[in-house]
């Protein structure tokens, strides 16, 4: 009988001993998931650095024996762009369904931001650039490439958006074979009514950003949708004082999005230097355009603050919102500015 009860002891304190270790030996496997997904995650949340569109163009153009060509400066830049978007640490983590890039806003928003910009400059490409009138006939592979850019930015089923975009790139990439070749009847038209359209664009998306980066502090304003023309109306009436203002949580999700815009529009500005060199010669207007790329290129610099602050008016604390606010409003107006000069005769 004390025999029994030594032997029920005995195995409940080594039941215990062992429930003890393999609870510890959860603890620290969590541990060091957890400690490595955060070490993952702050690796890919480094956002990539910014390139030569010469160097970029130059090495393209001898991989593929080519010579340089009117254009080649900017598709190359534009192959660049979405080429980086999947392929930089981490890959495209915006569709992302498991951590850490479940858990990356951050570089989620700065994707989208680089993506809207292949967007609008695919669809340039397809439509304007790479036509000598408005009833030429398109590109073939701009045609495939352009809509697929346009592609869900979050499907990670079936298909995914990394291989729609793949596509979409590796159609970019026939269109820049194609461009020196006389045979192959691909185009790129340097005109100044051509970079006009593509300016326009710009300007309605900067002018977007700022509006929401500004409005990360919340303030009325007067409705002004239906000003300059008197007899102008809309489908249903609003309030003459509207207020707007960013969630909380979606502050820094506009920060990274204006973040990742801006970097790509760097590259993209740079090479339309290259390409639309006459033009902007002609029309006095390259000084205009590099003070485009100097504001943008403030947009870059680094964010030491660990997380995006939201100060208000002449507060204690920073607002990261509204410094990026300001320099996206003056490259948006510079860009109104050497919109206007190219328009002139």
């Amino acid at each position: 009988m004390a025999l029994d009860m030594v032997k029920e002891r005995v195995s409940s304190m080594m039941s215990s001993i062992s429930n003890t270790v393999g609870g510890k030996t959860i603890a620290v496997a969590v541990g060091v998931v957890v400690i490595g997904l955060s070490a993952l995650g702050m690796y890919w949340s480094n956002e990539p650095e910014l390139f030569s569109v010469r160097t970029n163009a130059d090495k393209l153009a001898q991989a593929n024996g080519q010579e340089l060509v009117t254009g080649y400066t900017t598709t190359a830049a534009l192959y660049r762009l979405a080429d980086t978007l999947l392929h930089k640490p981490g890959g495209y983590i915006r569709n992302d369904m498991a951590p850490p890039g479940l858990f990356m806003d951050n570089m989620s928003n700065w994707e989208l931001g680089v993506l809207v910009q292949i967007r609008d400059m695919a669809r340039s490409l397809r439509k304007e650039m790479s036509r000598s009138q408005s009833q030429s006939k398109e590109d073939s592979a701009l045609a495939i490439a352009e809509p697929q850019f346009n592609f869900d930015s979050k499907s990670w089923i079936l298909p995914s958006s990394e291989k729609e975009y793949q596509r979409g790139i590796d159609k970019l990439e026939n269109y820049i074979l194609r461009l020196p070749n006389k045979d192959n009847q691909a185009q790129f038209y340097a005109r100044a009514d051509n970079l006009t359209r593509w300016l326009n664009e710009v300007e309605t998306r900067l002018g977007s950003l700022s509006q929401r980066l500004s409005a990360s502090v919340g303030k009325t304003r007067l409705n002004t949708d239906l000003a300059g023309d008197a007899e102008a109306t809309q489908s249903t009436e609003s309030d003459n004082l509207v207020e707007v203002k960013t969630p909380w949580l979606k502050i820094d999700d506009v920060f990274y999005e204006a973040r990742g815009s801006s970097w790509a529009l760097i590259h993209l500005m740079k090479a339309i230097e290259v390409d639309f060199s006459d033009v902007l010669e002609k029309k006095n207007a390259r000084v205009s355009l590099r003070q485009i790329i100097r504001e943008l290129e403030s947009t870059q610099d680094a964010v030491w603050s660990p997380i995006i602050l939201n100060g208000s008016g002449f507060g204690l604390l920073a607002n990261h919102s509204l410094v990026m606010a300001n320099y996206i409003s003056r490259a948006n107006a510079a860009i109104i500015d050497l919109r206007r000069l190219l328009e002139q005769g």
